[in-house]
């Protein structure tokens, strides 16, 4: 009698297991996070845009290895004391998603079998260089079904910043910056790069760290989730190659995006090619420290002003306060310590973006606690009643939250200056360095004068520049020029006119002044204003007359509050604008 006890109790904790297993099967089955259910259903290109009606499946974005922490009991280390009992489920670790051709008809959804590089009848686009504009190109080019062969020199021959060979990966700040777009002209561009259906953004989206009002992101789970669906795409191929040329003729459609560390002999190609000599600035990275190395008696978790973003608390940053005596102590040995240096490249700016510390701290000695150690909105945790005359700020580098980065300290310091500088900060004195910060120089070419309205090198058509190397600075920047790059490309060889984005835009803003700002002056025959930029309300057209309207019973308008008020409407005009364009492009 007890055997068979025993023996239904197991059968029963059997079938619970199973149960369980296949509960956690159809929580995958619908990631309604990665829908964007706004869309018309007609308009589904992807299984990961349907609205919540549709019964269409295919495999999380993320990367395989992150779906463990969403769904722990679909993977047989988590089923407990049964599984050498009831063993693995068949095709529990490899789980495939339906295919579409056989899903439309039991569903009803009248979707056409997706074209892969044989059945498409476009012969294909090039792109040089599988950075973030380079991915964004490629992937623009082919969800318009386009072929795209995606040239990547990484795997073959490394850059002295990159440490991996992943495409799309952020070799400095892990940060996208604000992700306001209601004020924020940075937000403004990350909601027009989703509406454009980005896979740059869908990728930091779903690699999100905390950040405050900032989009930050899991540095190597964001390169992952790029390469895999770049990697898995039926219309295109990354081959693994150096281009040490302009693209040959015969690649009649091809883009350029190969970023500010263009390799020197393709470099000295495009110089030729233009006849102009490409212009350069400085770089710098920021350091990276282990997290369980901070003192967090010293230390303490706080957002400036206590601001919630994407994913945050409003204690997304650890916060290393300094009194004056350690401030001007730090400031000293900054100024002090020995530095990397320039060789050949004597002369060279810096992109005033991504100052060095220790350059700011030869500007002024009031200019850090202005900068990135300002101590606005911060309170010390441990002592509020005292203020604290500098911050150090660190912003969380990766998912599992063992790395953060130290904010704004990009720095051109030999590393051993850095160590012992940087353990000089309270809370530091014992802190590890992941990596320490390095100097490197991006090039860009002068577009304004190289490049038409559609990013076209005018001495060459069907070769086109984008991202960072037409003099665009940030992620998100150089993914949007990439953006527009490949949406150009593709319908250039559809035989259609390229749509250009209306200025009014955050994508219009930024094309326009890559193409038509700060052209060299009659009076300064020679010189070379063009400057990298990073999107701002400064690119943006004024706003119509009436446009603003006086908040009601309010006797005056101006000032900050009329400032916000005109932010906003910027950001309202161009949002309504860029989704007009969008749909007209799309009709």
């Amino acid at each position: 009698m007890h055997s068979r006890c025993i023996f239904f109790a197991l059968h029963l904790a059997i079938r619970q297991a199973y149960k369980n297993l296949n509960d956690a099967d159809k929580s995958l089955s619908r990631p309604t996070d990665l829908r964007n259910d706004h869309e018309p259903h007609s308009h589904c290109k992807e299984l990961d845009q349907l609205p919540p009606h549709c019964r269409r499946t295919r495999r999380p974005f993320e990367p395989r290895a992150e779906r463990y922490r969403h769904h722990p009991l679909r993977y047989p280390q988590h089923c407990g004391p049964f599984l050498p009992l009831i063993g693995t489920k068949p095709g529990l670790q490899r789980r495939r998603p339906r295919a579409p051709f056989l899903l439309e008809a039991r569903n009803g959804c009248g979707r056409k079998p997706r074209m892969d590089k044989t059945t498409s009848p476009y012969s294909p686009i090039h792109v040089v260089g599988g950075g973030l504009a380079g991915s964004e190109a490629a992937w623009q080019i082919a969800e318009a079904g386009v072929p795209v062969i995606l040239h990547e020199m990484r795997g073959v021959r490394g850059t002295d910043a990159h440490k991996t060979d992943g495409l799309a990966e952020l070799v400095c700040s892990n940060s996208f910056r604000s992700d306001d777009a209601t004020s924020n002209a940075v937000g403004v561009l990350h909601a027009e790069m989703r509406l454009a259906g980005s896979l740059i953004m869908r990728a930091a989206d779903h690699n999100q760290v905390p950040a405050g009002g900032a989009l930050a992101v899991d540095r190597d789970g964001f390169s992952q989730a790029v390469g895999a669906q770049i990697e898995s795409h039926p219309l295109i191929s990354v081959v693994r190659e150096e281009i040490d040329d302009l693209p040959p003729r015969e690649w009649d459609l091809a883009i350029v995006a190969t970023g500010p560390l263009t390799a020197p002999a393709l470099a000295e190609a495009i110089r030729r090619e233009t006849g102009a000599d490409a212009l350069a600035f400085f770089d710098a990275i920021a350091p990276i420290v282990y997290t369980e190395t901070i003192d967090m008696d010293v230390c303490w978790h706080q957002s400036r002003y206590d601001k919630v973003g994407p994913g945050g608390t409003g204690k997304d940053y650890i916060n290393c306060p300094m009194t004056e005596v350690q401030y001007n102590a730090f400031v000293d040995a900054l100024i002090a310590s020995d530095k990397t240096g320039f060789k050949e490249w004597e002369g060279t700016p810096y992109f005033d973006g991504c100052l060095p510390i220790e350059v700011m701290a030869e500007r002024g000695r009031e200019t850090l606690r202005h900068g990135p150690m300002k101590p606005m909105g911060l309170t010390n945790a441990h002592n509020p009643s005292v203020k604290p005359y500098a911050v150090v700020q660190l912003r969380q580098d990766n998912a599992l939250g063992t790395l953060y980065n130290m904010v704004g300290f990009q720095t051109k310091l030999k590393y051993g200056a850095q160590t012992d500088v940087f353990r000089m900060i309270p809370g530091l004195e014992n802190a590890e360095f992941a990596r320490l910060g390095g100097l490197h120089r991006n090039t860009y070419i002068n577009s304004p004068i190289l490049l038409d309205g559609s990013l076209t090198l005018k001495s060459r058509p069907g070769l086109r520049f984008a991202g960072q190397i037409t003099g665009c600075e940030g992620y998100v920047e150089s993914a949007s020029i990439g953006l527009l790059a490949g949406r150009f490309a593709a319908a250039e060889r559809k035989g259609e006119k390229p749509s250009l984005p209306p200025a009014t835009t955050a994508f219009g803003a930024l094309l326009n002044h890559i193409t038509g700002g700060h052209i060299v002056s009659d009076d300064e025959p020679g010189k070379r204003s063009f400057q990298p930029m990073n999107i701002n309300f400064g690119l943006f057209p004024p706003l119509e007359a009436g446009a603003l309207t006086k908040p009601e019973g309010a006797k005056r308008f101006r000032g900050k509050e009329k400032a916000v008020a005109k932010k906003q409407a910027t950001s309202a005009r161009a949002l309504k604008d860029c989704a007009a364009w969008l749909a007209h492009e799309t009709a």
